[in-house]
């Protein structure tokens, strides 16, 4: 198991870094130290793959690994948040303030799930399964989000108009 979960934490590595660092980068608010964080994340995983006991998603392990290092990173040595409450910001909000400012308006368990979905690319099962909730639950949140969001979006437009 451990020589299998090495070489998929590998590919994992591979294919999906630069999500990874968008990810930690929401986190962290740094890009050079969501990479190191990332960097540490996959060490971390790597290091502990003959504690992957098989239940659930290597991949979903492995996120929340690099999750919490860049917790860790973005704490730098203080308490840390729960992973549910784990608050992000969208990368580059300049190119859209008004989405950013929205996003920034959502309580911080579903600006992660939002995150989660719609900038890491994970699949429903895939986020249920990092932060412990059924997939009902992460739907649910989703539709919640994306129903404020279309709010503050509708009246950001109506505003400009």
């Amino acid at each position: 198991m451990a020589v299998d979960a090495a070489a998929r934490i590998e590919r994992l590595y591979r294919a999906r870094y630069s999500t990874f660092c968008r990810m930690a980068a929401a986190v962290t608010g740094d890009i050079e130290r969501a990479h190191e964080a990332v960097q540490d994340g996959f060490v971390r995983a790597y290091a502990s793959r003959a504690s992957y006991r098989g239940e659930g998603s290597l991949d979903a392990w492995v996120w929340r690994i690099v999750l919490r290092s860049a917790l860790d990173a973005r704490a730098q040595g203080g308490a840390v948040a729960d992973i549910a409450d784990a608050a992000v910001a969208l990368p580059f909000p300049e190119r859209d303030p008004a989405l950013a400012a929205a996003v920034q308006e959502l309580p911080p368990r579903r600006r992660l799930i939002v995150f989660l979905r719609y900038w890491a690319d994970l699949s429903v099962a895939e986020i249920g399964e990092l932060l412990g909730v059924a997939e009902g639950t992460v739907s649910a949140t989703l539709t919640q989000a994306r129903a404020a969001l279309r709010d503050a979006l509708e009246v950001e437009i109506g505003e400009t108009r």
